[in-house]
């Protein structure tokens, strides 16, 4: 019954956000926008139309910058990747969407493999974005990137114990490890990485030993899973960079205290690198202002915006000529897993399979 009522109450919340949207196109139909202090003319065709998924002030800073600099208005569309996802297939080609930002590269390829997005060219993001960091046939792009990491209680482990995602399913990991649930798609892509860089029989065997050594039934987000290590539920965490390092650098002094009792490992240092993946964007199928999707898309990964994705947000940038945040600087480099992330939306359905056969709730 909870399900249900939880459908319903989705379905409802996308209903209000269509209106709101679709209320703020009749608007521009008009070629009007009433602010508190007068009324400005915009032209229909200087405006693009994001579903996002992002929650960041930056984002809404950085969209700002973008009008500023090409007077082309961003109107914004927030909601979870699914409830966008399904927004996008129940709109079709009447879709008022340009632009379709989410987290993790598996919400691309489930967006891409819809027939949802359209590929683009643009020698600007194939300069600025490594290939495997974007789509193989141009229909997404990575625009931040962020590690999935061990960390660890600085008084309790030797880091040279658990330098492999490999060795959270060791024996010696028992009772220790405190991890997010099978249901986060983070950790669907960790296990599709290990999935594509193996075979799925390695995969399952080392799914089964983490949740054989898991100290708690998995619960919260990431971090949660560092609170847990400073409140002693365990001594070993998986989590994504970017938290660790917000948590650091947060004016909650008690999230500070937590995030200061733990240390990083960046896994799989002598083997394929650690784990990546990546916020990304794309122009929509029935994108009625591609060009400015285009253009959006570009300044995203341009210097400036990755400096504030950097600083701002503590996510590591898809470009190489930007200067790190200090907290990321502390932790030094680190080699990467170069899978195609392509990848992870390929071997997520595996994955999923996988987490419901080793029983990882």
């Amino acid at each position: 019954m909870n399900r249900i009522f939880a459908s319903i109450n989705s379905v409802f919340i996308l209903f209000l956000v269509s209106i709101s949207f679709f209320a703020c196109n009749d608007k521009k139909r008009d070629n009007t926008e009433t602010t508190s202090d007068s009324t400005t003319v915009i032209e229909s065709s200087k405006e693009v139309n994001v579903y996002s998924h992002r929650h960041y002030e930056s984002d809404k800073n950085l969209f700002k910058q973008f009008e500023e600099q090409t007077g082309i208005k961003v109107n914004v569309v927030k909601a979870s990747a699914d409830e966008l996802i399904n927004k996008l297939e129940m709109e079709g080609q009447n879709s008022p969407a340009d632009v379709l930002i989410t987290v993790d590269a598996g919400r691309l390829y489930r967006a891409k493999s819809k027939d949802l997005l359209q590929p683009i060219e643009s020698e600007t993001l194939f300069t600025n974005i490594p290939s495997h960091l974007r789509d193989a046939d141009n229909q997404w792009f990575g625009i931040t990137k962020r590690a999935r990491v061990i960390v660890y209680d600085k008084e309790k482990v030797k880091p040279e114990d658990f330098a492999t995602y490999e060795s959270l399913a060791a024996p010696k990991a028992k009772g220790n490890l405190l991890i997010r649930s099978s249901n986060n798609v983070y950790n669907q892509s960790l296990l599709a990485s290990i999935i594509a860089n193996s075979d799925e029989e390695t995969a399952k065997k080392w799914a089964a030993g983490v949740v054989e050594n898991m100290a708690r039934t998995p619960k919260g987000g990431d971090r949660d899973q560092i609170k847990g290590i400073a409140a002693g539920e365990g001594t070993l965490a998986v989590t994504n960079t970017y938290y660790l390092a917000q948590m650091l650098n947060d004016t909650d002094e008690e999230n500070v205290k937590a995030a200061q009792k733990v240390a990083i490992i960046f896994p799989n240092q002598d083997g394929r690198g650690t784990h990546i993946n990546v916020s990304g964007a794309a122009v929509t199928k029935h994108a009625p202002n591609k060009e400015n999707a285009i253009k959006l898309i570009e300044f995203l990964t341009s210097k400036e915006a990755q400096e504030v994705y950097v600083k701002e947000e503590m996510e590591y940038p898809v470009r190489t000529d930007v200067e790190m945040a200090q907290t990321l600087q502390e932790w030094g480099t680190f080699k990467e897993d170069k899978l195609n992330l392509s990848k992870l939306g390929e071997n997520q359905e595996k994955a999923v399979i996988i987490f419901d056969e080793v029983k990882w709730k």
